[in-house]
């Protein structure tokens, strides 16, 4: 007979344990769900953002170009000015002007790092050369998204400047379109005026264990 001073304990089942996580779950994740609609209720609407990129990590271009591509799977006319890289054969070069020129123009103004130029008014001549074919490409409505591969390397040592980009962008860009520049130490006056910022964070990479750049992988 049982004592009658001691609590009654029921048995319960896997299921029943099983059910009673799953209803907690549900009830946790409809709270954040009600709290995330409540967040982008109040979101505007479409806007062409100015995007950094910087940052001694790998994967500033990257996502440059993957968002290149995006804007192409989706049909999107986009544009690409490379600044610095221009001699290189890239994988990015090749897909985009053998398969996609008709969605995305693509310019290589660079010649090289400019420690293989060793020429400052040369690099200058061809920052300037190809900062005006992105003013060109920018001012035209019909691009949704203009990346301005490693121009941030092009304004640190100052072959353009800042001061003029920065006031053609907020007086020239249109409302929609998105305005990409990617490369290392980004000026405080870019991050400042810029709508969304990555920096990438170095923390490891095959060069400093004297592996070079393997096409793939960097380019």
């Amino acid at each position: 007979m049982a004592d009658p001073e001691l609590p009654v304990i029921e048995a319960t089942s896997d299921s029943d344990v099983s059910g009673d996580e799953n209803a907690r779950h549900a009830r946790k994740m409809a709270k954040k769900k009600a709290a995330r609609d409540k967040i982008m209720a109040g979101k505007a609407g479409d806007k062409g953002l100015l995007i950094v990129h910087t940052g001694a990590g790998k994967g500033k271009s990257s996502s440059g170009f993957g968002m290149i591509l995006r804007c192409i799977a989706h049909e999107m006319p986009c544009a690409v000015v490379q600044f610095i890289k221009g001699a290189w054969d890239t994988g990015e070069r090749r897909i985009i002007e053998t398969h996609f020129s008709d969605l995305c123009e693509f310019h290589a103004m660079g010649e090289g790092f400019t420690w293989e130029t060793q020429d400052r008014a040369r690099d200058i001549a061809m920052a300037a050369k190809g900062w005006e074919k992105a003013k060109e490409l920018i001012r035209d409505p019909g691009n949704r998204l203009v990346l301005l591969d490693e121009i941030n390397i092009a304004l640190r040592y100052d072959y353009l400047d800042i001061a003029e980009v920065l006031a053609f962008l907020a007086a020239e860009k249109p409302p929609l379109t998105h305005v990409v520049m990617t490369g290392r130490n980004a000026k405080p006056e870019l991050i400042e005026a810029a709508d969304l910022v990555t920096e990438m964070t170095l923390v490891k990479h095959p060069f400093r264990s004297g592996i070079k750049a393997q096409p793939g992988v960097e380019f």
